[in-house]
């Protein structure tokens, strides 16, 4: 029987790179545990001597309830904390520009791949320490989130405070309806599915048939922009779940069900890096290309759908193919439309 050899960290390391831990540890207990978490210390609290806090928060969101569909309530403060420069240097991520964005437009950009826990959308578009606003000045992004997670007590106002919003076509329209100009709308196009091809190595795009982003964007007469995250499949390994296997099958069942996905992804751990849900140290560059002009069109016929969609894939492998080399990608390989 083989042993498993445990690769520990070692003892000395610098605060710097244990403050970096600490910010990326709270973020991936975030994803997979605080909304549950949440809604356990909600009914719990309903049982104990401090229910009024649980009634009270109740009847706030009762009359709370349809901020999320409209454009959420984000907290500049909290998305410009210092935790999230240590997630930043943890990887690091860096946002690329190709092109300016003009503040007196509103856009929707497509963001690929999803990746595990779409590490580099996050830290880009919900936090301040990438520098969006630098970059890009006079925009702000909205990034969309499965509605489910909008229906936990507590963690909704959590996640409303980065800036993210469901993913209903109703509340990803609002910001591009009612709030005037300079808005970009935040699509991790792939979605939960695609996180299950989150493999390292992988280059394969759930989009031959995503039209839903292509015809906000035309309904609302925002601009197109594909962006790709260079090294977001890389920061987790997940097992091995080719399509056609019992457990793909089993977690697209669920998946389908449930409406999120269940990667069974792994990496290192915090005080060891044989095992664990911590992602590994490994950069990320995400690159945003150039807009799409769009006309706005309220009833696109299924002609001009597809002919904007086939313009919007193009210009994803084109932005894949310009920069692929600087960031460690083979000049043979290619982007993968499924």
């Amino acid at each position: 029987m083989n042993n498993m050899k445990i690769d520990f960290a070692p003892l000395e390391i610098p605060l710097q790179r244990r403050l970096q831990t600490a910010a990326v540890a709270q973020w991936v207990f975030s994803f997979i545990a605080l909304a549950p978490l949440c809604i356990f210390l909600f009914i719990f609290l309903l049982f104990t001597r401090f229910w009024l806090i649980s009634v009270l928060y109740a009847v706030w969101w009762f009359y709370d309830y349809d901020t999320p569909a409209r454009g959420g309530q984000r907290v500049p403060f909290l998305c410009g904390l210092k935790i999230w420069d240590y997630m930043r240097d943890y990887f690091p991520v860096k946002l690329v520009k190709t092109a300016d964005l003009d503040p007196r437009e509103n856009y929707v950009l497509g963001f690929h791949p999803h990746g595990v826990l779409v590490a580099g959308a996050f830290t880009n578009f919900c936090t301040y320490a990438t520098g969006f606003r630098e970059l890009f000045p006079g925009l702000t992004s909205y990034m969309l989130m499965l509605p489910l997670w909008f229906r936990s007590p507590f963690f909704r106002n959590y996640i409303m405070c980065a800036g993210l919003i469901p993913s209903d076509k109703e509340s990803a329209s609002y910001p591009l309806r009612k709030r005037g100009v300079g808005n970009a709308v935040v699509i991790a196009v792939g979605g939960a599915p695609e996180a299950l091809d989150a493999h390292p190595g992988t280059y394969n795009v759930l989009l031959a048939q995503k039209k839903g982003f292509i015809k906000m964007a035309m309904e609302n007469g925002a601009h197109l922009v594909p962006v790709f995250s260079f090294g977001e499949n890389e920061v987790f390994d997940q097992v091995d779940n080719k399509r056609g296997t019992w457990l793909r099958w089993t977690q697209e069942r669920l998946q389908s069900i449930m409406g999120i996905s269940l990667p069974l992804f792994h990496a290192r751990g915090i005080f060891q890096y044989s095992f664990g849900l911590m992602p590994y140290r490994r950069p990320i560059h995400t690159v945003v290309g150039r807009a799409i002009q769009v006309q706005r069109n309220e009833k696109p016929t299924a002609e001009e759908l597809d002919a904007v969609h086939q313009l919007y894939m193009d210009e994803l492998s084109k932005l894949f193919d310009e920069h692929k080399e600087n960031y460690g990608v083979d000049k043979d390989t290619h982007l993968n439309f499924v």
